[in-house]
């Protein structure tokens, strides 16, 4: 009778043999204390580069804000001088027109002082001349808004009559009036051209 040796045979175990290979791997796959130094070291030189970026980032806003305001101040100031040198050539011309108006009231008075000749005197045709071209003269300095200054009656004004004498009041309201105009006073809007000589009450 042959023996049975299966029976009596070890039961079999199913076991994984661990190569040297396995074991190597797993080793690496599990993160050592070294590794998390450096992941950490890492993490905090990022965070400094981040810190720096931002320093670089509200430096560059603050200069760009400077460079604003530089740029709006140079432009105000460059508008206002714009506005300055126009308004002091408005000025420059007006100045110009008043001073060449100025020398033709002279010539007004030489037509006024012609006019007081009587046409027999001068001849009728001569006076007629002479009054078409005082009235042509006339409406030349109505178009540069030139007019006469009111005088003879009113009260003295020293910004638009100029006093070179006095004449006896007959009554206390013509002391320092106007009695007498001795030549014509005209101003261009508000701009006193030439004041009125003249003679006052006292």
């Amino acid at each position: 009778m042959h023996k049975n040796y299966l029976y009596n045979a070890p039961a079999m175990v199913d076991k994984k043999v661990f190569t040297e290979d396995d074991i190597s791997l797993e080793e690496e796959l599990e993160p050592t204390s070294s590794d998390e130094i450096e992941l950490e070291v890492d993490e905090a030189r990022m965070e400094d580069k981040i810190k720096t970026l931002r320093k670089k980032l509200q430096a560059c806003e603050s200069e760009k804000m400077v460079a604003l305001e530089e740029k709006e101040r140079a432009r105000a100031d460059f508008l206002n001088s714009k506005r300055r040198i126009e308004e002091q050539a408005t000025l420059d011309r007006e100045r110009g027109v008043e001073r060449t108006l100025n020398d033709f009231l002279t010539l007004l008075d030489s037509f006024e002082t012609a006019l007081t000749h009587k046409e027999t005197e001068v001849g009728t045709q001569w006076r007629s001349g002479v009054e078409a071209m005082y009235t042509q003269f006339q409406s030349i300095l109505k178009s540069h808004e030139v007019t006469e200054i009111e005088t003879l009656g009113k009260h003295f004004n020293p910004y638009e009559h100029d006093a070179v004498g006095n004449l006896p009041a007959d009554s206390p309201s013509e002391v320092d009036t106007v009695k007498q105009v001795l030549q014509k006073g005209y101003k261009r809007k508000e701009t006193i051209l030439r004041p009125a000589k003249v003679l006052i009450g006292a």
